[in-house]
């Protein structure tokens, strides 16, 4: 295991899936990244497919912009570059999300019943449990938690929510998520030392970030085994389910 995670360019959470990883990606497509990296977080923030690096992604490409990896003007002002991928990206969400919504008020019903092998019922089932806790900050608090990022917008389609509404908090998160994982990436970039390891052992990063996009998943998981078993007991010993303690929806 040690030997393997010693590979260089080789992330075992990836298992080797190109497209997950931002190092190849950069180098079969170079500064033209930034344009592809617009169309995949699109398609992850509004087209139902949530395989792809959305999260890495955006910290690798500010980690590439802080190396002049990655030029989008053509220009040696890497921060003004950050600002304009920042811009570009934060764009491609909100499209993504209006693109998902509005699916999801034409045909999300049947999307839901149809119970695919990507489209599953239990991703929509999960998302709309997450809608329900949260309300509309769950457009902000979702973009931080991989599969709830890309059906929350479905989510909000087929229940109607209001147009305003939806358009208001889903560009604040996207504009949270883009700015803050990307910024971070350039941040750490331009650090002595730190940037260049992080480029040459980028895949533990990615690893990184990762375990923190696990990590909302699995205390969600955690949190809903738990009540679904005090509901069981309250069965078992006559408690109505109504008397069990629930979190309210917050927004």
């Amino acid at each position: 295991m040690t030997a393997l995670l010693a590979s260089p360019h080789l992330n075992p959470m990836l298992f080797g899936i190109k497209w997950m990883d931002p190092d190849w990606l950069l180098s079969e497509f170079g500064s033209s990244l930034i344009w592809l990296s617009l169309v995949i977080v699109f398609i992850e923030c509004g087209l139902f497919f949530p395989f792809l690096p959305g999260d890495t992604l955006l910290f690798a490409l500010g980690l590439f912009i802080a190396g002049g990896q990655i030029h989008i003007l053509g220009i040696e002002m890497p921060f003004v570059e950050l600002v304009v991928a920042v811009v570009l990206l934060t764009t491609a969400a909100v499209l993504g999300n209006i693109c998902g919504y509005e699916i999801g008020r034409a045909i999300g019903p049947p999307l839901y019943n149809r119970d695919g092998r990507i489209l599953k019922r239990k991703y929509f089932d999960e998302t709309s449990a997450f809608f329900d806790k949260h309300g509309s900050k769950a457009l902000v608090i979702g973009r931080f938690v991989p599969f709830v990022r890309t059906y929350i917008t479905v989510v909000a389609g087929v229940t109607r929510m209001d147009r305003r509404k939806f358009f208001f908090w889903s560009l604040v998160g996207a504009a949270i998520w883009v700015t803050s994982i990307t910024t971070l990436g350039y941040f750490l970039g331009n650090v002595p030392k730190v940037g260049p390891f992080l480029s040459e052992n980028i895949d533990y990063a990615i690893l990184v970030i990762l375990l923190f996009t696990v990590v909302p998943i699995a205390f969600e998981a955690i949190k809903r085994r738990r009540h679904h078993h005090a509901e069981r007991e309250a069965a078992r010993n006559g408690v109505p389910a109504t008397d069990l303690p629930e979190e309210s929806p917050a927004g």
